[in-house]
Protein backbone atom coordinates (compact mmCIF):
# COMPACT_ATOMS: atom_id res chain seq x y z
CA UNK A 1 0.00 0.00 0.00
CA UNK A 2 0.96 3.55 -0.64
CA UNK A 3 2.93 4.92 2.24
CA UNK A 4 0.23 7.80 2.55
CA UNK A 5 -3.01 9.26 1.18
CA UNK A 6 -1.48 12.60 -0.03
CA UNK A 7 -2.29 12.96 -3.92
CA UNK A 8 1.28 13.67 -5.18
CA UNK A 9 0.14 13.27 -8.81
CA UNK A 10 -2.80 14.79 -10.36
CA UNK A 11 -3.70 13.69 -14.19
CA UNK A 12 -6.90 16.07 -15.28
CA UNK A 13 -8.42 15.65 -18.51
CA UNK A 14 -5.07 15.65 -20.76
CA UNK A 15 -5.66 14.80 -24.15
CA UNK A 16 -2.44 14.47 -26.51
CA UNK A 17 -2.53 14.78 -30.84
CA UNK A 18 -0.15 14.26 -33.56
CA UNK A 19 -0.24 14.92 -37.25
CA UNK A 20 -1.38 18.08 -39.36
CA UNK A 21 -4.46 18.60 -41.27
CA UNK A 22 -6.27 15.36 -42.05
CA UNK A 23 -3.60 13.00 -40.78
CA UNK A 24 -3.91 13.93 -36.23
CA UNK A 25 -3.81 10.80 -34.35
CA UNK A 26 -5.08 11.65 -30.63
CA UNK A 27 -2.96 9.03 -28.32
CA UNK A 28 -4.47 10.37 -25.61
CA UNK A 29 -8.34 10.96 -24.67
CA UNK A 30 -9.27 13.32 -22.13
CA UNK A 31 -7.33 10.49 -19.54
CA UNK A 32 -7.96 11.57 -16.11
CA UNK A 33 -5.80 9.70 -12.64
CA UNK A 34 -4.21 10.54 -9.80
CA UNK A 35 -1.09 8.88 -8.21
CA UNK A 36 -0.60 8.58 -4.23
CA UNK A 37 2.92 9.60 -2.80
CA UNK A 38 4.55 6.66 -2.07
CA UNK A 39 2.13 4.80 -4.09
CA UNK A 40 3.99 2.30 -6.86
CA UNK A 41 1.84 2.37 -9.90
CA UNK A 42 2.13 0.30 -13.06
CA UNK A 43 0.65 1.27 -16.84
CA UNK A 44 -0.11 -1.52 -18.93
CA UNK A 45 -1.19 -1.70 -23.12
CA UNK A 46 -0.75 -2.96 -26.07
CA UNK A 47 1.21 -1.02 -28.58
CA UNK A 48 -0.53 1.76 -29.62
CA UNK A 49 -2.69 2.43 -25.94
CA UNK A 50 -0.86 5.59 -25.66
CA UNK A 51 1.59 4.87 -22.20
CA UNK A 52 4.56 5.91 -23.92
CA UNK A 53 2.66 9.17 -25.23
CA UNK A 54 1.80 9.47 -21.42
CA UNK A 55 5.11 8.42 -19.89
CA UNK A 56 6.85 11.22 -21.55
CA UNK A 57 3.72 13.55 -20.90
CA UNK A 58 3.97 13.55 -17.27
CA UNK A 59 7.96 13.30 -17.21
CA UNK A 60 8.02 16.40 -19.22
CA UNK A 61 9.74 14.89 -21.98
CA UNK A 62 6.70 15.80 -23.99
CA UNK A 63 3.83 17.96 -23.59
CA UNK A 64 0.28 18.05 -23.78
CA UNK A 65 -2.19 18.94 -26.47
CA UNK A 66 -5.36 19.76 -23.34
CA UNK A 67 -5.61 19.56 -19.98
CA UNK A 68 -3.53 19.58 -16.57
CA UNK A 69 -0.54 17.93 -15.03
CA UNK A 70 -0.22 18.79 -11.39
CA UNK A 71 2.32 17.44 -9.43
CA UNK A 72 3.21 17.88 -5.72
CA UNK A 73 1.05 21.38 -6.38
CA UNK A 74 3.00 22.70 -9.30
CA UNK A 75 0.87 22.38 -12.92
CA UNK A 76 3.85 21.14 -15.08
CA UNK A 77 1.85 21.81 -18.36
CA UNK A 78 2.24 25.84 -17.32
CA UNK A 79 6.13 25.71 -17.11
CA UNK A 80 8.01 27.77 -19.74
CA UNK A 81 10.63 25.56 -21.14
CA UNK A 82 13.46 27.49 -19.12
CA UNK A 83 11.58 26.02 -16.01
CA UNK A 84 11.91 22.76 -16.87
CA UNK A 85 14.62 21.72 -17.13
CA UNK A 86 14.84 22.78 -13.30
CA UNK A 87 12.03 21.07 -12.42
CA UNK A 88 13.16 17.62 -13.42
CA UNK A 89 16.36 17.93 -12.07
CA UNK A 90 14.67 18.91 -8.23
CA UNK A 91 11.69 16.27 -8.40
CA UNK A 92 11.72 13.84 -11.33
CA UNK A 93 14.13 10.47 -11.27
CA UNK A 94 14.47 8.27 -14.78
CA UNK A 95 14.75 4.62 -15.41
CA UNK A 96 14.79 3.43 -18.90
CA UNK A 97 15.44 0.20 -20.48
CA UNK A 98 18.25 1.34 -22.04
CA UNK A 99 20.63 2.26 -18.57
CA UNK A 100 22.38 5.59 -20.51
CA UNK A 101 25.37 5.32 -18.39
CA UNK A 102 28.35 6.99 -18.96
CA UNK A 103 30.73 4.61 -20.11
CA UNK A 104 34.18 6.88 -19.06
CA UNK A 105 32.54 7.02 -15.53
CA UNK A 106 32.88 3.88 -12.67
CA UNK A 107 29.44 3.10 -11.66
CA UNK A 108 30.21 5.52 -8.44
CA UNK A 109 30.84 8.31 -10.80
CA UNK A 110 27.81 7.68 -12.54
CA UNK A 111 25.53 8.02 -9.36
CA UNK A 112 27.18 10.60 -8.01
CA UNK A 113 26.88 12.77 -11.23
CA UNK A 114 23.16 14.24 -10.11
CA UNK A 115 24.87 15.16 -7.08
CA UNK A 116 27.62 16.60 -8.15
CA UNK A 117 25.03 19.09 -10.12
CA UNK A 118 23.31 20.09 -7.24
CA UNK A 119 26.25 21.18 -5.72
CA UNK A 120 26.79 19.15 -2.95
CA UNK A 121 30.54 18.67 -1.26
CA UNK A 122 32.38 15.39 -1.95
CA UNK A 123 32.19 13.73 1.38
CA UNK A 124 27.96 14.26 1.36
CA UNK A 125 28.17 12.77 -2.13
CA UNK A 126 29.72 9.87 -0.63
CA UNK A 127 27.73 9.09 2.14
CA UNK A 128 24.90 9.01 -0.04
CA UNK A 129 26.16 7.56 -3.14
CA UNK A 130 27.56 4.62 -0.68
CA UNK A 131 24.25 4.41 1.33
CA UNK A 132 22.27 4.05 -1.84
CA UNK A 133 24.40 1.33 -3.76
CA UNK A 134 24.45 -0.56 -0.88
CA UNK A 135 20.64 -1.15 -0.78
CA UNK A 136 21.11 -2.05 -4.38
CA UNK A 137 23.67 -4.35 -3.77
CA UNK A 138 26.32 -3.21 -6.13
CA UNK A 139 28.03 -1.80 -3.55
CA UNK A 140 31.36 -3.79 -4.24
CA UNK A 141 31.31 -3.10 -7.62
CA UNK A 142 31.60 0.91 -7.58
CA UNK A 143 34.64 1.58 -8.38
CA UNK A 144 34.32 -0.82 -12.18
CA UNK A 145 33.22 0.86 -15.31
CA UNK A 146 30.21 0.16 -17.22
CA UNK A 147 31.06 -2.36 -19.55
CA UNK A 148 32.73 -4.34 -16.73
CA UNK A 149 29.24 -5.15 -15.12
CA UNK A 150 26.52 -7.15 -15.62
CA UNK A 151 23.47 -6.28 -17.12
CA UNK A 152 21.73 -6.49 -14.00
CA UNK A 153 24.41 -4.48 -11.89
CA UNK A 154 24.05 -1.54 -14.66
CA UNK A 155 20.31 -1.45 -13.96
CA UNK A 156 20.58 -1.32 -10.52
CA UNK A 157 23.03 1.59 -11.03
CA UNK A 158 20.81 3.56 -13.41
CA UNK A 159 17.82 3.24 -10.82
CA UNK A 160 20.57 3.94 -7.90
CA UNK A 161 21.20 7.36 -9.62
CA UNK A 162 17.19 7.86 -10.39
CA UNK A 163 16.45 8.28 -6.55
CA UNK A 164 19.98 9.10 -4.91
CA UNK A 165 18.92 12.56 -5.13
CA UNK A 166 15.46 12.22 -3.45
CA UNK A 167 12.59 12.67 -6.49
CA UNK A 168 9.18 12.94 -5.73
CA UNK A 169 8.45 10.41 -8.31
CA UNK A 170 10.54 7.74 -10.09
CA UNK A 171 9.58 7.20 -13.85
CA UNK A 172 10.41 3.71 -15.19
CA UNK A 173 10.31 2.80 -18.64
CA UNK A 174 10.33 -1.00 -19.38
CA UNK A 175 13.54 -1.19 -16.59
CA UNK A 176 13.43 -4.89 -16.94
CA UNK A 177 13.29 -4.90 -20.93
CA UNK A 178 16.97 -5.37 -21.22
CA UNK A 179 17.49 -7.92 -18.34
CA UNK A 180 17.29 -11.65 -18.65
CA UNK A 181 14.75 -13.36 -15.97
CA UNK A 182 16.95 -13.75 -13.06
CA UNK A 183 18.66 -10.14 -13.52
CA UNK A 184 14.70 -9.08 -13.78
CA UNK A 185 13.78 -10.42 -10.71
CA UNK A 186 16.24 -9.07 -8.49
CA UNK A 187 15.68 -5.91 -9.83
CA UNK A 188 12.12 -5.98 -9.14
CA UNK A 189 12.35 -7.55 -6.13
CA UNK A 190 15.02 -4.60 -5.07
CA UNK A 191 13.01 -1.69 -6.77
CA UNK A 192 10.17 -3.39 -4.17
CA UNK A 193 12.18 -3.17 -0.96
CA UNK A 194 13.50 0.42 -2.09
CA UNK A 195 9.74 1.70 -2.50
CA UNK A 196 9.27 0.20 0.92
CA UNK A 197 12.18 1.85 2.71
CA UNK A 198 12.59 5.17 1.04
CA UNK A 199 8.49 5.50 0.86
CA UNK A 200 9.69 6.52 -2.84
CA UNK A 201 6.69 7.01 -5.54
CA UNK A 202 6.94 4.84 -8.39
CA UNK A 203 5.54 4.95 -11.62
CA UNK A 204 6.17 2.22 -14.24
CA UNK A 205 5.20 1.82 -17.69
CA UNK A 206 5.76 -1.96 -18.68
CA UNK A 207 4.07 -4.60 -21.31
CA UNK A 208 5.00 -7.61 -19.00
CA UNK A 209 2.30 -8.95 -16.59
CA UNK A 210 5.33 -10.42 -14.16
CA UNK A 211 7.03 -6.87 -13.83
CA UNK A 212 3.69 -5.63 -13.29
CA UNK A 213 2.62 -7.97 -10.66
CA UNK A 214 5.68 -5.63 -8.29
CA UNK A 215 3.09 -2.97 -8.77
CA UNK A 216 0.39 -1.63 -5.65
CA UNK A 217 -2.21 -0.38 -8.96
CA UNK A 218 -2.30 -0.72 -12.20
CA UNK A 219 -3.85 1.18 -15.26
CA UNK A 220 -4.84 -0.33 -18.22
CA UNK A 221 -4.90 1.99 -21.32
CA UNK A 222 -6.70 1.26 -24.57
CA UNK A 223 -6.85 3.84 -27.19
CA UNK A 224 -5.45 6.40 -24.88
CA UNK A 225 -8.22 5.59 -22.45
CA UNK A 226 -8.53 3.79 -19.15
CA UNK A 227 -9.60 0.74 -20.14
CA UNK A 228 -9.17 -0.92 -16.57
CA UNK A 229 -7.92 -0.52 -12.83
CA UNK A 230 -6.41 -3.54 -11.05
CA UNK A 231 -5.50 -2.97 -7.20
CA UNK A 232 -3.58 -5.71 -5.69
CA UNK A 233 -4.51 -5.18 -1.79
CA UNK A 234 -3.91 -8.06 0.32
CA UNK A 235 -3.38 -10.09 -2.72
CA UNK A 236 -0.35 -12.16 -3.02
CA UNK A 237 1.69 -11.11 -6.31
CA UNK A 238 0.43 -14.59 -7.67
CA UNK A 239 -3.11 -14.09 -7.85
CA UNK A 240 -2.55 -10.68 -8.45
CA UNK A 241 -0.12 -11.93 -11.64
CA UNK A 242 -3.23 -14.30 -12.86
CA UNK A 243 -5.33 -11.33 -12.71
CA UNK A 244 -3.01 -9.12 -14.74
CA UNK A 245 -3.49 -12.05 -17.48
CA UNK A 246 -6.89 -12.16 -17.48
CA UNK A 247 -6.96 -7.76 -18.31
CA UNK A 248 -4.46 -9.00 -20.84
CA UNK A 249 -6.55 -11.16 -23.03
CA UNK A 250 -8.71 -8.93 -23.03
CA UNK A 251 -6.94 -6.38 -24.56
CA UNK A 252 -4.86 -8.81 -26.74
CA UNK A 253 -1.76 -9.02 -24.82
CA UNK A 254 0.25 -11.84 -23.50
CA UNK A 255 1.91 -10.37 -20.56
CA UNK A 256 5.21 -11.38 -21.84
CA UNK A 257 8.55 -9.72 -22.46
Amino acid sequence: MGCAQEILLRVENIEKYYGGLGTVTRALDQLSFHVRKGEYISIMGASGSGKTTLLNCLSTIDSVSAGHIVLDGKDITKLREEELAAFRRDNLGFVFQEYNLLDTLTLEENMALPLTIQGLGPEEIGLRVRKIADKLQIGDVLGKFPFQTSGGQKQRCAFARAVVCGPKIIFADEPTGALDSHSARVLLEIISQLHEDLETTVFMVTHDAFCASYAERILFLKDGKIFNELVKGEKTRGVFYHEILDVLSLLGGDGQC
